[in-house]
Formats: structure tokens, sequence, C-alpha cells
């Protein structure tokens, strides 16, 4: 979840600069993270920042400057690529690969650079006219070359709630169909045209367990690239202690479970396997856990 401050400044004032993405290509002190169908390279529990000059094929944008002050260039590389040979210490990976691996620094550009690199790989046509665009603002806008409409990189809200007993003592999770029964997590689900946050969860929990919330806060959020989302956090109270119901369809089972329970599954022990810590999921389930143990 995020709950410090930013450390990545994005240098937004750059963006406008002409030739600007030029200028820092060309600059030995510049760093790239370079991301390949959404991972990227990592030695020894960091992001590997390579110089311009080590790529040679890829769709350019600047993400920011790190907590050093360094300026760091996202390179969005082609499937298959030459570009780039891995020495043998360094791994391709991805987000859920490298949960709970990095510190929050870390975490921050790779969130950053795997968004920004999906929008860039994914969005070269424009929405409304299927025109060709051409990138500007240093890789975060692009413009059509035919109507002249601009875009930006999309964000999708999407909600995920902790639902707990009215007593506090349990937690209500649901297996959804993709995992086959494996695992247990909390409820979620994006916010529809219209809607709002808080209407989006007294919607979704009801559709996909069949109980109703007497009340809910808002914990945090977490920017999550797969392609485009951003998790907001809630913890919710059960309305009554009425009977839980899957769906059937999205969520395929519907279970309570006490703080042992939680306690056992957060250690590996069973009964059921959790989300995994690059997750809000775990993070909501963790801060409900520990509120009590």
């Amino acid at each position: 979840m995020t709950t410090q401050r930013p450390s990545l400044d994005r240098a937004a004032e750059l963006r406008d600069e002409a030739d600007v993405l030029e200028r820092l290509r060309e600059d030995p002190a510049t760093r790239v993270i370079v991301v390949r169908e959404g991972r990227v390279r990592v030695v020894d529990s960091t992001l590997l920042r390579v110089p311009p000059s080590a790529v040679v094929e890829a769709t350019w944008a600047l993400l920011g400057r790190d907590s050093d002050g360094a300026v760091v260039l996202v390179a969005a590389a082609p499937p298959e690529t030459d570009s780039l040979d891995a020495a043998p210490d360094e791994i391709w990976l991805g987000l859920r690969d490298l949960g709970g691996r990095i510190d929050d620094q870390e975490s921050e550009l790779l969130i950053g650079a795997i968004a920004l690199a999906g929008w860039l790989r994914d969005a070269p046509f424009c929405p409304t006219c299927g025109g060709g665009t051409e990138l500007r603002q240093a890789g975060w806008s692009r413009r059509c070359l035919v109507c002249a409409r601009e875009h930006f990189p999309r964000t999708d809200p999407a909600v995920i709630v902790a639902v707990e007993s009215r007593d506090g003592e349990r937690l209500l999770l649901g297996a959804n169909a993709n995992w086959g029964g494996r695992m247990y997590s909390c409820f979620a689900g994006f916010t529809e045209a219209g809607e709002s946050l808080e209407s989006t969860v007294h919607r979704e929990i009801e559709e996909e367990s069949g109980v109703r919330l007497s009340s809910l806060r808002y914990v945090s959020s977490q920017a999550w690239p797969f392609p485009r989302s951003l998790m907001v956090g809630f913890r919710a109270v059960v309305d009554e202690e009425s009977a839980a119901l899957a769906d059937g369809e999205e969520i395929i089972d519907v279970r309570w479970f006490s703080r042992a329970e939680i306690g056992s599954a957060l250690a590996g022990r069973g009964p059921v396997g959790l989300p995994g810590p690059a997750s809000i999921a775990r993070a909501l389930i963790v801060d409900w856990y520990e509120e009590r143990a």
C-alpha cells in the first residue's frame, strides 16, 4: 500500500522542453530502465539502470528523477529484441515476481516504468479516428496525425475491499474462478461509468458475495499496471450476519475466516493460499489481522 511520500520526481517541468528526449539520451549521466513485455532486469533486488547507448531498439519516455536525482528514462523494448544481452547475474522479472523483494523506492520506479511502457506499446493509434499518433511531452501524451486530438495514459479505478464481521473477529474472502479455488482474497471490481468509489464497493460486495455493508472506510491505494488500474483499498463491515453466497461465475466460493486461520495462512500453513506480498490485497488482510492480533 502507498503510505509514504513519493520518492520519484516525475520532472513534469521537463516534458515540454523541445527535443528533451534526444538531449537526455545523449547525456551519459542519464539512466534507462528497459521494459520488455511487462518485465524489467533486476540485479541484487535493484532495478538495472543502463546508459542510453546500451539500448538500440525501443520507444522512449521520461520517467523522472530517482531519489539520487538521476534522470531516468523508460525504454519500451519490442518482445523479441537483441537490443540488450543480459549478463548471467541479471534476470527479467515482473511486478508479481518482485513483490516483497525490493524496497518502496524501487517499487515506485518499477510500477511507473511498467505502466508507462505498457501505454507506449499498446496505444499507437487514435481511439477516436484510428489514425496514427506522434508522441509528445517526453512520452506522456500522443497527438493524432489525422484529427489532431490529444490522448494521455489512461488509468482505470477499481476498488478492493476487506470485509469483516460486525464483531471484527472474522474476515470474508472469496475464491476467484481463475484461481481454481486454490487462493482466497479480498473482493475487487472496476468502477463503472457514473459511479462513485463508495457505490462501487457496495455493489461489488453484494454482487460477488451476497452480503450488504453497514460501513466502509478508505485505507490506501496501489497502482497496478495490469494493464492500467488504480486499486483503491477499503475496509468494510457487514450490515448483518447473513449467509454469504458466491456469485458462481467470477467468485466460486466465499468463506469466513477466523483470525487464527488468517494468521496460519499468512505464515504459509493453510488452510488456504493468500495473495502474494506485491498486492494491496495482502496488505489489507495483514492490516486487519495485525489490528487485534
